[in-house]
């Protein structure tokens, strides 16, 4: 057997399964994501058993091992271009964006973080006013200097060519000097263990203090970023006020951040 980028290559001639392996892939189908003790009680089989299995399934390439069960999805975010960005989960992100304008409100000083779907909340803020927005996001801001009702303060510093955006220790001093209302924050996992990430460590840091500077922060993210882990690490999840999702969320993801304090909104 072989994989090709992590997934199975079918090509190769599929390699006689067990039941009990078969029905493992089956409800990994049905649920996207699956737990060992969930597994044990469904099969009647030990702990010991389970993981054989999915240590096996994952040699064939048929899922992704993760803390505690198994993923039809690799766990790991990688950096993508904001071109490329872009073109993924479009009407999803479009979406997301109308709903958080829901969490604005005139006069307030809100920070929109880098990242597309931060590109097309700022273009439904058109007609949207009185309203400061500090951003990170050079696209963010050119995109809102549509509207002459919104001041626009724009962090200065390095900038990250593959999100058109701002990171590093100047950027992080002139975000000092600012408190706003709430932080609308994209990012590239979302992980029950490890909490919220993206990819790349200056963005994370720079997220680390936006969160510092605001008094509510709202995650923005497709459904498609749950169970995964960028490699810089932004927060815990219980220091996430609101996620906006789509409705690819599952029950048992939207129980689980209910359960430490996220309050999940979709669209």
């Amino acid at each position: 057997m072989s994989k090709k980028n992590g997934i199975f290559d079918e090509t190769n001639k599929m390699e006689k399964l067990l039941p009990r392996q078969d029905e493992i892939l089956k409800e990994l189908d049905e649920k996207g994501h699956v737990l060992v003790q969930d597994l044990c009680e469904k099969l009647n089989v030990s702990s010991v058993t389970i993981r054989k299995d999915l240590n096996y399934l994952e040699s064939l390439g048929l899922l992704f091992r993760n803390h505690g069960g198994a993923s039809k999805q690799v766990r790991y975010a990688y950096e993508k271009n904001v071109g490329e960005k872009e073109n993924i989960n479009v009407e999803a992100k479009q979406d997301i964006a109308k709903a958080a304008l829901s969490l604005i409100q005139e006069n307030d000083c809100i920070i929109l973080a880098s990242g597309t779907t931060m590109h097309y909340l700022a273009r439904m803020l058109v007609n949207f006013g009185p309203l400061t927005v500090l951003t990170s996001s050079l696209r963010v801001a050119i995109e809102l200097c549509n509207n002459p009702n919104i001041n626009i303060i724009q962090l200065g510093g390095e900038v990250r060519k593959s999100s058109t955006s701002i990171v590093g220790s100047i950027s992080e001093g002139i975000l000092k000097q600012f408190s706003c209302n709430k932080l609308f924050l994209g990012v590239d996992g979302i992980d029950p263990e490890f909490g919220i990430s993206t990819s790349n460590a200056a963005e994370a840091h720079l997220n680390q203090i936006m969160m510092e500077c605001a008094d509510q922060t709202v995650i923005l993210a497709d459904s498609s970023k749950l169970n995964k882990k960028g490699f810089g690490k932004i927060a815990a999840l219980d220091q996430v006020d609101y996620l906006i999702t789509d409705k690819g969320i599952c029950a048992e993801d939207k129980a689980g951040l209910e359960e430490v304090g996220v309050k999940v909104m979709t669209p």
